[in-house]
């Protein structure tokens, strides 16, 4: 029998910035603030009224560590600022319980993605490669973006991340339904 909690309406919740995130990064290849400042609001909020000061507090901590995660990639030239905020925003709506699965699922589409996209523009090889420079690149440098493997490059392959932030959350939510 399928239960419904207040997980359900937080991850429910989140497929609405990531839906509409990955529709602006898809058009025009930015996710304006005015999707993600609202949701990291939104979430706050709706963790506050059903549940309290506590997870108010917690959900706060999830987005935090999903925006420091992205973070990362975000100094490394891998991703935007926009898709740093989005899946912030997606952690504070999904809270503490579902943060973990966000982060694991949106990584996990994320790569599948990546996969697909390389085939079909029919540069796995070189993406393989080009993965292998960048290990040795941050490795030596830290996390300063590579001079040619960064998302300013516009002849390397580029993933619209919020579609994966998107699956993630949708993810999360099916995961949720199913356990249910």
């Amino acid at each position: 029998m399928f239960a419904f909690t207040t997980d359900i309406v937080y991850s429910a919740a989140s497929l609405v910035p990531t839906t509409i995130g990955t529709v602006c990064d898809v058009r025009s290849r930015r996710i304006p603030n005015v999707v993600t400042l609202p949701a990291i609001l939104l979430g706050l909020l709706l963790h506050f009224i059903l549940g309290g000061w506590r997870q108010l507090a917690t959900a706060a901590a999830a987005g935090l560590i999903c925006g420091c995660v992205f973070l990362v990639f975000y100094l490394a030239g891998g991703m935007g600022a926009g898709d740093v905020k989005l899946v912030t925003a997606a952690g504070c709506l999904v809270g503490w319980s579902q943060f973990v699965h966000l982060l694991i699922l949106t990584s996990l589409a994320g790569g599948v993605m990546a996969i697909v996209l390389a085939l079909y523009r029919r540069r796995l090889k070189s993406t393989i490669f080009n993965v292998a420079a960048l290990f040795v690149h941050h490795k030596a440098s830290g996390l300063t973006p590579h001079p040619e493997l960064n998302i300013q490059n516009a002849h390397t392959l580029r993933l619209p991340y919020a579609l994966a932030v998107a699956a993630g959350s949708a993810l999360c939510l099916c995961l949720l339904i199913a356990q249910g």
